[in-house]
């Protein structure tokens, strides 16, 4: 059933014992909407904890809580628009017992007890925001900074096509309840480390263009992982590199997973549609930015995708 804030507010209310859900390979929007969630359920004396597939990366350590000691009774996810987001172990434990979703994704496959979704929303931090305020809990420093990190890392810090006003107008009122933004924005878009910038320029060697270089495609393989010391938790940042190059419409980052499969990120600008080409593939997400699993043969994979971005196009 879906719900609207207020709706999800009083299911809040209503219920303790929380695990908040992050999906895999987790950003700075689901660890940001999580733990700021976490922090606003504890400061009305309930207990919740935050579960996440992966390691947390170095540069969100500092949105993390100690876990509370409970009977885990409520599970709610955020920033998770399929059960296959979670992750293999957390998807097998939780799948089946979500009691309530938290998205902006408007391909939410809708799979949790209740739903609360704003596919207008920039991050799913501002639907968390919305809920701070329906539940009367004040915003606090720790808060505001999970909830920026939310808004600036979905926004490409507001550079992207799904910034609106009502995102300013929140990231303002992050700011006022004491959001450190510049030191915030400094660590996730000024900062790199050594083993990414590696990683980052083996990416762009391997940048190749098609359909008259209106399509530029990066492919990050486990070699160059391996050369350059990084892994796919530094890997985010890279797909947002092709579609930087004049001329460019489409932006496509192919990464190779441990298994030997491959995943795509998409990035466009209008009229392009990622959402459409990668639902093509099984995936999703947003219209300039989207995902999805491809099979273990790249030069398949790539090929099918092409003739996918070739009809949008």
């Amino acid at each position: 059933m879906t719900v609207d804030i207020a709706g999800a507010a009083a299911f809040l209310a209503a219920h303790d014992n929380y695990i908040i859900l992050c999906h895999e390979r987790p950003d700075g929007d689901t660890l940001g909407s999580g733990y700021g969630l976490c922090r606003i359920l504890r400061a009305m004396g309930k207990k919740a904890n935050v579960r996440c597939k992966n390691e947390i990366p170095e540069k969100f350590v500092s949105l993390i809580l100690e876990d509370q000691a409970f009977e885990e009774q409520t599970v709610v996810a955020v920033d998770i628009a399929d059960p296959s987001l979670m992750g293999a172990g957390i998807r097998e434990q939780y799948e089946n017992r979500v009691d309530l979703c938290i998205d902006h994704h408007a391909s939410n496959r809708c799979f949790s007890r209740l739903s609360c979704i704003d596919g207008t929303a920039a991050a799913a931090a501002e639907l968390i925001i919305a809920l701070a305020h329906e539940l009367n809990v004040p915003i606090t420093k720790e808060i505001a900074d999970c909830l920026f990190t939310g808004l600036t890392t979905d926004t490409g810090c507001f550079r992207y096509a799904n910034v609106t006003p009502r995102t300013h107008r929140l990231a303002a009122e992050m700011i006022e309840c004491g959001a450190d933004a510049a030191g915030i924005n400094t660590r996730q878009f000024e900062t790199k480390t050594k083993t990414y910038a590696a990683l980052e320029r083996l990416a762009l060697e391997s940048m190749e263009f098609f359909l008259n270089e209106r399509c530029a495609v990066i492919t990050v393989t486990q070699e160059m992982f391996e050369k350059s010391g990084s892994n796919e938790s530094e890997c985010d940042a890279i797909a947002s590199l092709p579609r930087q190059v004049e001329g460019v419409k489409v932006g496509v980052t192919i990464r190779q997973r441990t298994d030997g499969s491959y995943k795509a990120s998409v990035r466009t600008y209008d009229p392009v549609d990622a959402s459409l080409i990668c639902s093509r593939f099984g995936g999703g997400g947003h219209k300039n930015a989207a995902g999805c699993q491809l099979g273990n043969d790249l030069a398949q994979a790539k090929a099918a995708l092409l003739a996918a971005i070739g009809e949008q196009l």
